[in-house]
């Protein structure tokens, strides 16, 4: 692989939000992602929209957001397995995803078979 780590994860993050505005309607305000090992490990900032942190304010109400938002994300992971495999060459084995409704932030971890990180070690 001649392409450097922060450039593929650059490109994760760049997928990512393109496939939220397409599948989810919006995207986030920021992404990061890192390869560790063999995870792929996407920080999303600014998920929840307003009425959402509103509905959050009851433990009913994060417990509908959470669950309604987790239903949406596990419609689109085959879509998600797909981009990861199309930009690192590498399929996912499992896949993890939680939401903060007090940090409207979501952590989705990729679960590699591989040591991605170790293509990229010379």
């Amino acid at each position: 692989m001649n392409k450097t780590k922060g450039f593929v994860e650059a490109e994760i993050s760049k997928a990512l939000t393109h496939w939220e505005k397409d599948f989810l309607g919006r995207g986030s305000v920021s992404v990061k992602t890192d390869i560790l090992r063999d995870m792929i490990i996407v920080t999303l900032q600014g998920i929840l929209t307003p009425a959402e942190y509103s509905v959050c304010k009851t433990q009913e109400g994060i417990t509908t957001i959470k669950r309604t938002r987790a239903d949406l994300v596990e419609a689109g992971v085959q879509t998600l397995k797909e981009i990861i495999l199309k930009l690192t060459g590498e399929e996912v084995k499992s896949f993890h995803t939680d939401l903060s409704t007090r940090t409207g932030e979501r952590v989705m971890v990729f679960k590699l078979f591989h040591n991605l990180e170790k293509k990229f070690l010379k």
